[in-house]
């Protein structure tokens, strides 16, 4: 698996515009968890903003099409 993380200028975040069309492949995000646990209260929409780096399962479509297709 590949490790990705966000692209800073400075201290600022660099932010793209990704068209929807210009997207061939699904992937998997997994988070790179430090040490600690997360609070109990934790919501998954504030994964991308919490975590500094992910690993990125380039799979996914291969294992999508073998579950659809089965």
């Amino acid at each position: 698996m590949w490790k990705v993380c966000p692209e800073y200028q400075g201290i600022i975040w660099s932010l793209d515009i990704m068209h929807l069309d210009s997207i061939t492949r699904g992937a998997h995000l997994l988070p790179i968890y430090g040490s600690g646990f997360l609070p109990e209260d934790f919501h998954y929409t504030a994964s991308l903003d919490t975590f500094r780096a992910y690993f990125v399962n380039h799979y996914i479509d291969h294992h999508v099409h073998e579950f659809l297709t089965s």
